[in-house]
């Protein structure tokens, strides 16, 4: 286990009803807030007016961005970044999915940047030195957001999607009701739970310490219980404790604990999937399940087997040791995706074999940025995208 710090200062309201308390915590922060959300759902499920009426409550002035998409577009956040300068909003409100909290995360650096231009932050250029304070509502279970430093936004004139993080963009609090997902379609369920197994199989994998005995449990049984959430929440809906396991085991996934020990790592998968839904626009999680199994057959490959047999192991109890061991886990890994409805290759995405090519040259900017043209080459990333299709 290597040398470690861990260190998370966001505070977590967890449980039903929870997002009537919006008015109450915001108002302990600011005075002005910019009401970030997406493109209708949390209006249409009747949330929206609940936490702006608890924040008018609370005499706290709202000004609105709406729109967010699905994969977040810089314009939106120099048009969010517009209003908070000019409202001088004091804390940003995200109210949705991992699209809209990183969409306030951009917005909350940008806003006390003199000139506003976050994309720099991106590209590797600049860091962020503060950020106005940001309070989430996550209206999916699936990116983790609500308790960790990152953002990820697409470019749409450069066509890159980049991720980056900081200290400063921690929200200062999380209201996290698990009945807010009640309505969240059977595909974006999937989604969101592939998407929080994917954050925990990115260190699980790629962490070069060998030894790992703490972070590696941790981590199975959050897969394993998010597997298990998923899938109930997929068959009922309304079930909330079902909701309320997938909820917070993605918000588990990427707070920084399961990382701990395991040491410096990079995120492959993500990186490559970036790419994916950059190019052609596919719900983020979809990308990552399209990936998954043809990264595992990889990895066995190029890497070794040996993490993988213990994987399909312990997660799926799927047996074998050696080749048929690799073999075991993958399969378990695909019928799993299939079970919910996941795609389980890129070619179930519509992409073709003929687009490989640009998505392996998009994805080099990234890498380079995270100082990885040499362990996420282009060859390299040809070779998972081949294994994947």
């Amino acid at each position: 286990m290597r040398s470690f710090e861990f260190h998370n200062p966001t505070r977590i309201l967890f449980g039903r009803g929870v997002t009537e308390k919006c008015g109450d915590v915001v108002s302990g922060i600011g005075r002005k807030a910019l009401l970030v959300t997406g493109g209708g759902s949390v209006k249409r499920s009747g949330y929206y007016d609940r936490v702006k009426r608890t924040l008018e409550a609370a005499d706290v002035a709202v000004i609105d961005l709406q729109g967010v998409k699905s994969n977040p577009v810089l314009s939106k956040v120099v048009e969010g970044i517009s209003l908070a300068k000019e409202g001088e909003v004091d804390v940003v409100v995200a109210l949705g999915g991992g699209s809209v909290m990183d969409t306030g995360k951009a917005v909350a650096a940008g806003a006390l940047m003199d000139d506003g231009y976050v994309w720099q932050v991106f590209e590797g250029k600049r860091t962020i030195q503060k950020a106005l304070p940001v309070v989430t509502i996550p209206s999916l279970a699936a990116s983790g957001s609500e308790m960790n430093g990152y953002m990820v936004i697409t470019n749409e004139s450069s066509g890159y999607k980049l991720a980056t993080g900081s200290p400063h963009l921690y929200p200062r609090v999380s209201l996290l009701d698990p009945e807010i997902t009640f309505t969240v379609p059977s595909d974006y369920t999937a989604y969101g739970g592939v998407d929080a197994v994917c954050h925990l199989m990115e260190p699980y994998f790629n962490g070069p310490d060998p030894v790992t005995p703490v972070s590696d449990r941790i981590a199975e049984g959050l897969m394993i219980s998010i597997m298990e959430a998923t899938e109930q929440a997929i068959s009922a809906p309304l079930d909330f404790e079902a909701r309320a396991a997938l909820m917070w085991g993605a918000t588990l996934a990427l707070n920084g604990l399961t990382k701990a020990g395991v040491g410096e790592h990079h995120f492959p998968v993500h990186m490559i999937e970036h790419s994916v839904s950059a190019l052609f626009d596919v719900p983020h999680g979809a990308g990552l399940a399209a990936l998954l199994p043809g990264w595992l057959r990889w990895y066995a490959s190029e890497v070794g087997p040996a993490k993988v047999i213990q994987f399909g192991n312990r997660v799926f109890q799927a047996g074998g040791e050696g080749e048929e061991g690799v073999g075991r886990a993958m399969n378990a890994l695909e019928a799993w995706l299939r079970k919910i409805g996941a795609p389980a290759s890129l070619s179930e995405l519509g992409i073709g074999r003929e687009d490989l090519d640009r998505i392996a040259d998009n994805s080099q900017f990234q890498a380079g940025v995270w100082g990885l043209k040499e362990e996420l080459s282009r060859g390299r990333v040809m070779s998972v995208l081949e294994a994947a299709f």
